[in-house]
C-alpha cells in the first residue's frame, strides 16, 4: 500500500508561496462569513423614516361689507294747496240771424229766428297761474254772464247768414283785475273766418267779472263759448 504524502511547503508550486495567495484566500474567508451576517441583519425592523403631512386649511375669508346706508332725502316742504271754488258755469252766448222782410227767391227758405235752445256744456276756465300764499286762499274764476254787465251779442255776418255758414268759436280771454279784456285769443275756430272774427269784435268790448283770490281781484283768463246758428 502506498501512502500519498502531502507537499511540503518547498514543494508547492511558487505562485502558492507567495504571500498573495494568503491575502486572496483570507478575503474570501472573510466574505463568506460576512455574508450570513448581512442576511440577519436585514431581517431586523429598522425604524422607518418619518412622513411629513402638509395640509391645506381653508384662508380666512374677509368679513362681508356692509352696504352702504342709503342717504333718504328729506321731504321738501309743499306749499299750501289752493282750492278753487267751483263758480257758475257761464252759459255759452247764441247768436241768431235776424228774419228778412224782403221777399225770397224762388225755392230758398229765408233763416227764421227760433227760440234759444238748452245751453251746452259749462266753458272750461282757465286761471292764470298764481303764486301759492302762505295761507290757504279761495279762488273764484273770472266771469263774463253777469246780468248787469248787459254785454252785446255777436251780429250775425249777412254773407255767413246767407251762405249758411254756422259753427261754435272758443275765444281765450285775459281778464284784467278791473276786469278788461286784455287780450282776445282764438282758442277753437268755427272752420269760418268770418263768424271767429264776428265773435272776436264782440268780445273785445265786453266787461268781465274778475277772477278773486279771497277778497282781492286777481288777473286770469276765461274761455268765452260764442255759438252761430241759424233757424232751420
Amino acid at each position: 500500500m502506498t501512502t500519498d504524502r502531502l507537499p511540503l511547503p518547498s514543494a508547492l508550486p511558487e505562485w502558492q508561496r507567495s504571500g498573495r495567495f494568503f491575502l486572496i484566500a483570507a478575503a474570501l474567508h472573510v466574505a463568506a462569513l460576512a455574508y450570513p451576517l448581512q442576511l440577519a441583519l436585514g431581517k431586523l425592523d429598522l425604524p422607518q423614516p418619518e412622513t411629513i403631512v402638509v395640509r391645506l386649511t381653508d384662508a380666512v375669508s374677509p368679513k362681508p361689507m356692509e352696504p352702504p346706508k342709503s342717504q333718504t332725502a328729506e321731504p321738501r316742504p309743499t306749499a299750501p294747496q289752493v282750492r278753487e271754488r267751483a263758480p257758475q258755469p257761464n252759459r255759452p252766448i247764441l247768436a241768431m240771424a235776424p228774419r228778412e222782410n224782403s221777399p225770397t227767391p224762388t225755392h230758398t227758405v229765408a233763416p227764421q229766428i227760433s227760440a234759444p235752445t238748452a245751453p251746452e256744456s259749462a266753458p272750461t276756465l282757465a286761471p292764470a297761474p298764481v303764486h301759492a300764499p302762505a295761507a290757504t286762499a279761495t279762488v273764484t274764476a273770472a266771469r263774463f254772464n253777469a246780468a248787469y254787465l248787459n254785454n252785446p251779442e255777436p251780429k250775425y255776418p249777412p254773407l255767413s247768414r246767407r251762405l249758411g255758414e254756422e259753427g261754435k268759436v272758443l275765444l281765450k280771454v285775459r281778464v284784467t283785475a278791473d276786469g278788461q279784456p286784455s287780450a282776445v285769443d282764438l282758442e277753437k275756430t268755427s272752420s269760418f273766418e268770418r263768424l271767429d272774427d264776428a265773435a272776436r269784435q264782440a268780445v273785445a268790448r265786453w266787461r268781465f267779472v274778475p277772477a278773486k283770490r279771497g277778497d282781492e281781484a286777481i288777473e286770469a283768463t276765461v274761455i268765452v263759448p260764442i255759438v252761430f246758428r241759424l233757424d232751420s
